[in-house]
This record gives C-alpha cells, structure tokens and sequence, in this order.
C-alpha cells in the first residue's frame, strides 16, 4: 500500500517510529477494510514512521492490537509518502468495502476528514454503513 498525503507539521509521537498505540490521537491516515461478516482492519499510518494496526469483530470489539506490519516513510516540505505490507492474514475475510480517514490539527484546530463521511455530529469512523464497495477491477 502506499500513502501520499500532505505534511501538516502537527506534533510527533513521542515514540519512536513503529507500532503505536492511540496513533489517532496524532496527524495520521486510517484505512479501514471491511468484511462480510462485520469484521474489519483498521489501519492507521502517520507521517513520522508509526502505525497501528487493529482487527476488529465489529464496531470498536479489538480482538487483535498487536499486528505488526512493515511502514516506511519519506518526507518533504509539504507532503509524505509512506509504503505499508500488510500480511494477508489480517485482511477480512469476504473483504468488500472500505472507508479512508485523514486527523491533523491540534486543540481547536483539529480536523477530522473522511472519504465517505458518516451522520452525526461527531465524527465516528466506525460507522460500518457509511462504508463503500470495493471495485475489484484490473486494469490492464
């Protein structure tokens, strides 16, 4: 997988780079791939080499938070690039939908972005029904 996203200059974790819990607390992007059976991944990515990544059985049940997954990531002035492998075995099964989620911002200022955006007056990325199918195409 690879991310190209802008670089909003936020805070670093105060870890080093690798497998962080609570990494939606910092600037990061999420992309969570749902199953057929409400199972889904979520995986996070921020712009300074951390990552997390979470299986779940169904809204917010973690049943696995220790997946340790290969992240590289480049930066420049304004935007970062990162290159995720992430082990099969972690996907889903029946994997059928999606949804990408983008946080940065401190305080005030924090903003919360989503590619198929969920009601409600709070952002909940885990609302599995605004989720779209995946297009499984190949092309070429």
């Amino acid at each position: 997988m690879t991310i190209d996203a802008p670089l909003y200059g936020d805070p670093r974790p105060p870890q080093a780079p690798g497998r962080v819990d609570q990494l939606w607390e910092f600037e990061v992007v999420e992309l969570f791939l749902l199953g057929e059976d409400s199972g889904y991944l979520e995986l996070e990515f921020g712009p300074w080499g951390h990552y997390l990544a979470l299986v779940l059985s169904g809204p917010r049940q973690v049943t696995r938070d220790d997946a340790q997954i290969g992240f590289s990531v480049s930066r420049g002035a304004r935007r970062w690039t990162g290159h995720a492998v992430v082990e099969r075995a972690l996907l889903p099964a029946g994997l059928w939908a999606a949804n990408a989620f983008a946080i940065h911002g401190v305080g005030a200022e924090r903003t919360y972005a989503a590619a198929y955006p969920s009601s409600g007056d709070r952002p909940d990325f885990h609302r599995l029904d605004s989720f779209r199918p995946i297009n499984w195409t190949r092309s070429g």
